[in-house]
């Protein structure tokens, strides 16, 4: 038996393989109660206080993948490791070994992975965040926690791909910068709209003309911002469409915020028939005034705003509350047209109807 396990493979005695196939397929049998355990010990030294608010399986469900994969694949290269590179299969790409080529890809995967584990605790960390602010009543708060992950996630994505440059490549990091400094103009040119954008977010933050949750109306839509992130904001549209709108069309554009509006402005214009007279006319705005005696209507202002050879315009205009539901802002305002439409029929006011011409010519000769 031993005889048959010291025979050489690939330069490697089966024995060998034998321990690093049982390692492996130890861990991928053992590695979800091995992770579990971690990130309980995880979760307990270093957030138990502080994530109490969302609960340790919101970070079990987070980090647990890609512990698993980090843990997998450290471990086989680990046990990996202990083998004899086989002789056969070392050759050489562009003056790079076959050997090298491996140990550079393991390297980048394996950074890769730890960056994905590290933003997904940045992910666990914004959801502890957004929990605590759900206590204050503005959605400021949960604007500025979505703006820094997005923007520390992004730093921590370029911190991967300098570390996987450093370790695969081989390459210095101070150097690489250098050079991307020298191409810095050439790229800010490339990016410029890109750029724009990322600035334009910044102004968003600071200067808050809106924040999420808000109703606006930009570039002809209106409907709720849903997200502003680092490129652009996303809105949801009163017809259930959701559009993503660049910052910087968002700085650059009027916005209109109507959450910010202290008040509803219903405009009704009255076009009357022209055989009103003046009395009636008259008594028509105390009349109308009357009915706008409600504790929803905050100013109202009825006059008779112009006049000429088709009808006679009484100009109608009342605000509402902004706390009034939407629901019973609209029932208030079909209440008042239709008692304005019983009051010009109590009064014998008719509205102008629009006259048409009808010219007919005879075409017809005489014999």
């Amino acid at each position: 038996m031993n005889k048959f396990l010291q025979q050489e493979f690939l330069n490697n005695t089966l024995e060998a393989y034998l321990y690093v196939a049982g390692t492996i397929l130890l861990v991928l049998l053992c590695k979800r109660i091995i992770i579990k355990f971690l990130a309980r010990l995880i979760y307990r030294w270093t957030m138990a206080k502080e994530g109490k608010a969302v609960g340790p399986q919101s970070f079990l469900d987070l980090v647990v993948g890609p512990l698993e994969t980090f843990l997998v694949l450290l471990i086989s290269m680990i046990a990996l490791d202990k083998l004899t590179f086989p002789s056969a299969l070392d050759f050489r790409i562009f003056h790079v070994t076959s050997r090298q080529l491996i140990d550079s890809i393991s390297d980048g995967i394996l950074i890769g992975v730890f960056i994905w584990l590290c933003l997904r605790i940045i992910d666990f960390l914004a959801l502890i965040l957004k929990e605590r602010t759900h206590k204050t009543t503005g959605q400021a708060d949960n604007q500025l926690i979505g703006f820094i992950k997005d923007f520390v996630k992004a730093i921590l994505v370029i911190m991967g791909v300098l570390l996987i440059v450093r370790a695969s490549f081989h390459q210095n990091i101070s150097s690489v910068l250098t050079g991307l400094s020298l191409v810095g103009a050439a790229v800010a040119l490339a990016t410029k709209e890109s750029m724009e954008n990322l600035i334009a977010s910044f102004i968003i933050f600071f200067d808050k003309p809106f924040k999420t949750g808000d109703l606006v109306k930009v570039s002809g839509f209106t409907g709720n911002i849903e997200k502003i992130g680092l490129r652009s904001t996303r809105i949801r549209t009163m017809d259930k469409t959701f559009i993503t709108v660049p910052n910087k069309q968002m700085v650059d554009t009027i916005i209109d915020n109507i959450t910010l509006r202290t008040q509803r402005k219903v405009e009704l214009r009255l076009e009357l028939e022209l055989s009103a007279t003046a009395d009636q006319l008259a008594g028509l705005t105390p009349a109308i005034k009357n009915i706008l005696q409600k504790p929803e209507i905050e100013n109202k202002v009825v006059y008779l705003m112009d006049t000429g050879k088709n009808a006679h315009i009484m100009a109608v205009d009342y605000f509402s509350t902004m706390e009034q539901p939407i629901e019973d802002f609209f029932r208030m305002r079909e209440q008042v047209n239709l008692e304005v439409i019983g009051l010009l029929e109590k009064n014998g006011i008719g509205l102008a109807a629009s006259s048409t011409d009808v010219v007919v010519h005879n075409n017809k000769s005489n014999a």
